[in-house]
């Protein structure tokens, strides 16, 4: 019998606490949580990287990860990780925040952070519903999409068009990062890794805003199983939401 060598192809990263994510079967969340401590481990910043999380289901991430890090009050991260990106301007800070946290109550907080061209890093959780709640309209709710509170689907001519975020960012002067990206694929997380380890060089460079959007799966809001999720977001949350770069650049002017 020939020899085969044997490679480590997944293992446990050394910034995951010992608490077992609680998130429900099939979420993508775990596989997010898994790229950013394979980002940050990579870029070498483990020790001055701070997390902060918005109300949702990312509220209790700071506990999973062996980092410094903070739940913030509804929508504000980002004035959060204003501050002490301010104070402490040496290290880097992460947002992460959910379609509801960012995208209704916290919009005009994350809007202004943008504008003002902060060096921070935002993940975007968009899986177009308020899962932590029961599964209502999020600002990100997919037209004639059933929630509970859109029992005969999203109607435009009641509560409005989806709101795409990264596109959004992007139009921002003061953003230089803002990518789209999913995890539904094994190519879409390499891409995904890809994207996020751009947006923290950009906050490590000092150049400014970093903004990463994950296009990403809730299988208890939508009612569907987990393979019947990926299904979804390939021919139904991509229509919506096409992946890819909005704005990558070098310099600010």
């Amino acid at each position: 019998m020939s020899s085969v060598e044997k490679v480590k192809v997944y293992g446990k990263s050394s910034l995951r606490s010992f608490i077992p994510i609680l998130h429900c079967p099939g979420c993508h969340y775990g596989v997010i949580i898994r790229i950013m401590c394979e980002t940050i481990e990579e870029l070498g910043i483990e020790d001055r990287t701070i997390l902060l999380c918005g109300v949702g289901c990312s509220y209790g991430w700071p506990i999973l990860f062996v980092l410094d890090g903070a739940a913030c009050p509804h929508g504000r991260a980002p004035a959060m990780a204003t501050a002490l990106k301010r104070i402490h301007p040496d290290t880097v800070l992460i947002t992460c925040q959910g379609d509801g946290d960012l995208g209704a109550i916290g919009l005009g907080c994350f809007m202004n952070a943008l504008s003002r061209g902060e060096k921070l890093t935002t993940i975007f959780l968009n899986n177009a519903g308020y899962g932590m709640t029961g599964g209502q309209m999020a600002p990100t709710t997919l037209l004639g999409q059933v929630t509970t509170t859109t029992p005969r689907g999203r109607e435009p001519e009641i509560t409005g068009y989806p709101l795409h975020v990264a596109e959004l960012a992007a139009t921002m002067k003061g953003t230089a990062y803002s990518a789209r990206v999913s995890v539904h694929t094994p190519a879409n997380y390499q891409r995904a890794k890809r994207a996020m380890k751009l947006a923290l060089q950009k906050q490590i460079d000092g150049i400014g805003y970093g903004f990463v959007e994950f296009v990403s799966a809730c299988p208890a809001s939508w009612r569907m199983s987990p393979s019947e999720c990926l299904e979804f977001i390939d021919q139904k949350m991509l229509a919506e939401y096409p992946l890819g770069e909005f704005k990558n650049v070098d310099c600010i002017e």
